[in-house]
């Protein structure tokens, strides 16, 4: 399998006289609770540290480990959220699309050019250019992911001291058989998105 230069799109912004490009990339636009998190981040030319890869391909130690690691190094980074009440209020793609800008806007130094994983990018207030699996082309995308992915969980592992019986620490909110149950057991707590449960009330119903 050839070897993913990590940044060769930085570089063809950089041709196009971008000086500084930031990754951005969320995380939990997924679970049925809690809010979506964003991270942006500008990293020092041409660093990658060992083991940086799309978040979701990472083992939570190494994770953690680049977590710490990308925050001392990096020229800047910002991260963000949106919670579960503006989910559902706007949908789960613009909240993604708004916390992301929000870590773009938040940087410091200022971006002079996004990368943004996936293909979506209305909303976003910055020159900047989508890139479909971004997190595992770009080394700007993948930092940011594992910053996002890494603030979440921990949110989420907060917000088990919260509503412990819901066991957010074990699934993340996300929509796993145990979460389910949970859910039947308890009902939905203050950080359930409401718009992400209209289904399962339904099945719940025909039962």
């Amino acid at each position: 399998m050839k070897k993913v230069d990590l940044w060769a799109i930085e570089a063809q912004c950089r041709r196009e006289g971008a000086l500084l490009v930031c990754g951005a990339d969320e995380a939990g636009a997924g679970p049925l609770a809690g809010d979506v998190y964003a991270a942006a981040v500008i990293l020092p030319w041409g660093w990658v540290p060992e083991g940086l890869n799309d978040s979701k391909q990472v083992t939570p130690k190494v994770r953690d480990r680049l977590f710490d690691q990308i925050r001392e190094k990096a020229v800047a980074w910002a991260v963000t959220s949106v919670d579960a009440a503006a989910i559902d209020e706007m949908n789960i793609l613009s909240a993604r699309l708004l916390a992301m800008d929000r870590a773009i806007q938040a940087l410091d130094p200022a971006a002079d050019f996004a990368l943004i994983d996936g293909n979506r990018d209305k909303g976003i207030s910055c020159p900047h250019r989508t890139v479909v699996k971004g997190d595992s082309l770009s080394a700007s995308i993948a930092a940011a992911s594992i910053l996002a992915k890494v603030s979440r969980d921990r949110y989420m592992e907060e917000m088990a001291k919260t509503y412990p019986e819901y066991e957010f620490d074990r699934h993340k909110g996300y929509p796993t058989k145990r979460h389910y149950e949970l859910l039947r057991q308890y009902g939905p707590s203050p950080i359930h998105r409401q718009s992400f449960l209209k289904k399962f009330y339904a099945q719940e119903g025909e039962r």
